[in-house]
């Protein structure tokens, strides 16, 4: 298995994949996002590929503004439902984890939503720590 960065080719494997993790996508949606992504250097969307696309993860760097350094944010994982438990998502993981360390990251971060309890194991079995009870998330939407 192949860990490469995602091209406009793999848009349509994307679109299902991101289906899968429940943001259903167009192959159109999917080609953008790619092209976006490959335009800036501050991250990566790598997927994992046997001749058929396995898995994808997008990976973001930026510095903290308090201390010296960066950190990474694993901003989306998933893997083919006919893939998962044979380690694709490890071999993504590590390979964002690479990605973010050879850009001086000293840290790395995910979230997932609570209902996701498989994807919490899955972490924490990557050394992963949950923050909750010692870090809250706060959002508000922009714009119309």
């Amino acid at each position: 298995m192949l860990i490469r960065k995602a091209r406009k080719e793999d848009a349509a494997a994307l679109a299902v994949l991101l289906g899968q993790l429940g943001y259903p996508q167009d192959e159109a949606s999917a080609t953008a996002r790619i092209a976006q992504w490959d335009a800036d250097d501050s991250g990566a969307v790598l997927v994992a590929d046997d001749g058929d696309v396995l898995g994808v993860i997008a990976v973001h760097v930026a510095p903290f503004f308090e201390r010296e350094g960066s950190w990474g944010r694993i901003v989306a994982l998933v893997v083919a439902e006919q893939a998962r438990g044979r380690g694709v998502g490890a071999r993504l993981v590590a390979a964002a984890e690479d990605f973010a360390a050879a850009r001086g990251c000293v840290r790395m971060e995910v979230t997932s939503s609570d209902r996701r309890t498989g994807a919490h194991r899955f972490y924490e079995g990557r050394g992963y720590e949950s923050q909750a009870g010692r870090s809250s998330r706060f959002l508000r939407p922009l714009g119309g």
